[in-house]
């Protein structure tokens, strides 16, 4: 039975994936390095913020001289963006505050820490959220299992008695070489992704039932 849920943060909690590819594309036109609508969204959707910025060295060289210059750049534009529209997926906070009441919650992602910070005050769910773990933290992404393992130690929970809510095929296989239960969701009109390895799929986190996964309150 489940003790402890871990959320992934862009595409699970925030519909904020399509924002970070456009502040990429953004980001290397500035610099004088074109990118096609598609490149980008390879380049970004799934991704680890250390996986995308090792592809546009390897594709793009010399476009920014330090992962810091060009995350700094992509964190202002994806703001500009962001400005523009609610990203929220509301079903899926609503589940993180419900789970985060009565369990330890976790949020596990490839943004960088001060990003997830920032994400998690936007969403107004800082006493749900018992920690957070980001790309500065693990030594590989996604679909690597580092990022899980590490948030398990530290709520001191078993992997196996965790449950990851994931959206992107990286994440549900990091899920699974964890050894971890995995909650995928697909919504409706987002690039496609291989999640056939999760153990359930959703369309809206809203459909997760927790009794059938948890333990009452445990660890709380």
């Amino acid at each position: 039975m489940a003790r402890a849920f871990l959320f992934d943060l862009d595409g699970t909690l925030l519909d904020s994936e399509i924002l970070w590819v456009d502040a990429v594309r953004q980001a290397l036109v500035e610099e004088g390095r074109p990118v096609t609508a598609g490149a980008a969204l390879e380049l970004v959707y799934g991704k680890s913020w250390g996986d995308i910025y090792a592809q546009v060295c390897s594709d793009y060289p010399g476009a920014y001289p330090s992962r810091d210059a060009m995350s700094e750049r992509t964190r202002q534009l994806f703001e500009e963006l962001r400005r523009t529209r609610d990203i929220r997926i509301e079903s899926s906070i609503r589940l993180l505050a419900a789970l985060g009441a009565r369990y330890p919650v976790a949020i596990v992602s490839g943004s960088s820490r001060r990003m997830i910070a920032e994400s998690i005050a936007f969403m107004g769910i800082e006493p749900y959220v018992r920690l957070y773990v980001g790309s500065e933290d693990y030594p590989a992404g996604k679909p690597d299992p580092a990022c899980f393992l590490l948030a398990a130690r530290l709520l001191g929970v078993p992997p196996a008695a965790c449950v990851v809510f994931e959206d992107s095929a990286a994440g549900v296989h990091a899920a699974k070489a964890a050894g971890m239960r995995c909650v995928a969701l697909r919504r409706p009109g987002r690039p496609p992704q291989d999640l056939s390895a999760a153990d359930e799929v959703l369309a809206d986190l809203g459909e997760f039932r927790v009794e059938r996964d948890a333990e009452d309150g445990a660890g709380r």
